[in-house]
């Protein structure tokens, strides 16, 4: 089955699944300015495929498509993953 992504505003969460098994999540706080993502979290039966760097993308694609947001790494996930992109580094806040 394909994965599935999703921005659960109502959750402040990005969510990452197969089927209706919860793969990942991406926790976010959002303002006017800006949209901090602030926890990364993969089951452990899911861990090590790339799932989180998946979720990450698919984030970061909807921000830059959907907002004017600019975004701060609160997690370590997330700022390593923007230390892994730097091409993505034009959507930090600065």
């Amino acid at each position: 089955m394909a994965h599935t992504f999703e921005n659960e505003t109502d959750a402040s969460r990005y969510a990452m699944r197969d089927g209706a098994t919860l793969i990942g999540v991406l926790d976010y706080a959002a303002n006017d300015s800006e949209i901090a993502l602030t926890r990364a979290f993969t089951p452990p039966p899911f861990r090590g495929k790339g799932y989180a760097a998946d979720l990450m993308e698919f984030a970061v694609n909807d921000i830059e498509a959907t907002s004017t947001l600019r975004v701060v790494p609160s997690c370590w996930y997330a700022a390593q993953w923007f230390e892994r992109n730097p091409d993505r580094a034009g959507l930090l806040s600065r």
